[in-house]
């Protein structure tokens, strides 16, 4: 496969595990609390990998973890200076959630989502 046509895919899928993310909200009526957070934390983990390992490869990022690609990322591409502290928060969640084992903590995910994990990486920021 090109180069060219790699990227968009990967843009795409990116795109499209954005568009889930963003659509937990619409679950929450369906799901029971505790499945509803753990589609989420998924969602989320697959969004996140998926964002930073294609913002390296479409933006030439040098980096060897996410914490430095999405700081580049922002610096370089003159991005909403407001959303640069919720890096490392979004970070560390990714982070916690290979290791959710209670409830509490997955809710607290959750419930970080809409305010803090979505808005520096929604499509008016990039």
């Amino acid at each position: 496969m090109a180069c060219g046509k790699r990227i968009l895919k990967k843009l795409n899928q990116t795109e499209k595990a954005f568009r889930k993310l963003k659509g937990i909200e619409s679950l929450t009526d369906e799901l029971d609390d505790e499945i509803l957070y753990e589609v989420s934390a998924k969602r989320f983990e697959y969004t996140f990998e998926s964002l930073w390992k294609t913002v390296l490869e479409e933006k030439g990022i040098i980096s060897s973890s996410p914490m430095d690609c999405f700081k580049q990322f922002y610096k370089t591409m003159n991005l909403d200076e407001k959303f640069e502290d919720k890096i490392p928060r979004t970070v560390r969640f990714r982070n916690e959630i290979v290791h959710i084992y209670d409830y509490e903590t997955a809710e607290f995910i959750y419930k970080n989502l809409e305010n803090n994990v979505i808005p520096p990486f929604g499509r008016n920021n990039c």
